[in-house]
């Protein structure tokens, strides 16, 4: 579909598993090598291993995103590797829920650290590189929450939500390298954290979305390749939400 996309250097973080993971699988199927990063090693070994099955080209890689130091050597090696990065996708994430009157510092910093600094740390290392190119794309994954915001998860909205205003900022800076930078915004989407749900959570969140249903992870997938590709190329600084409608104005 996006035959511009052959070949091209995909960096996925958080992609060995869920979103990140349906992320690096579009990018395979299309034809780019997929560069996953992810923290836990056993995940990159059989993600990598999964997509090279079908013939596809993936890379793995181990690293925090909230390490500046480790990213720095680890974004360096991705370049002297495989010479260029043409898409970043800041998918890493973590939730640690709690009501604000009993949230622990460490729930707070720890949500931050890895959702907000992580997206900082990568786009820093990774514009060093696509500024010299003078074209990329980056594409950073929010969340509905950074939009309406959520009772029991301040933190994760406010690193969200932060996502979003950075992203902003990095579009209107990085424009004159040629460099586009966007958001997604998902909604509730079908994962292994919303497969715990009870049955009657599912329903009554599918009864507050217009289309009536949860996303699939594909549904954020697809929208990546479009940003990643030329089809987007007068497309910046935009947060769009994949939710079935649930926070339309």
């Amino acid at each position: 579909m996006y035959s511009e996309l052959i070949d091209q250097r995909i960096v996925i973080t958080g992609g060995a598993r869920g979103i990140g993971f349906a992320i690096a699988e579009a990018f395979a199927r299309s034809g780019s090598r997929v560069i996953i990063m992810d923290i836990m090693e056993d995940a990159v070994n059989a993600a990598v291993t999964g997509l090279r099955e079908q013939g596809w080209q993936a890379y793995g890689y181990v690293g925090n995103v909230a390490d500046n130091a480790g990213m720095d050597a680890l974004f360096s090696q991705i370049v002297q590797e495989h010479e260029r990065i043409d898409c970043l996708i800041n998918n890493a994430g973590v939730t640690r829920d709690n009501l604000i009157m009993r949230m622990k510092e460490e729930e707070w910093h720890n949500v931050l650290s890895v959702n907000l600094n992580g997206t900082f740390y990568c786009t820093q290392k990774c514009f060093k590189y696509m500024m010299k190119q003078r074209y990329g794309s980056i594409i950073n994954i929010a969340s509905i929450i950074g939009l309406m915001g959520n009772a029991g998860q301040a933190n994760y909205a406010a690193s969200k939500g932060g996502i979003i205003a950075f992203t902003k900022s990095c579009a209107k800076e990085f424009a004159g390298r040629n460099i586009r930078v966007n958001a997604i915004a998902p909604g509730f989407i079908e994962t292994e954290m919303t497969a715990k749900l009870p049955s009657e959570v599912v329903e009554n969140y599918a009864k507050a979305i217009p289309l009536a249903s949860m996303g699939k992870p594909h549904d954020v997938a697809n929208l990546c390749l479009f940003l990643a590709s030329n089809q987007s190329a007068y497309i910046t600084g935009q947060t769009i939400a994949v939710d079935g409608g649930l926070t339309m104005h």
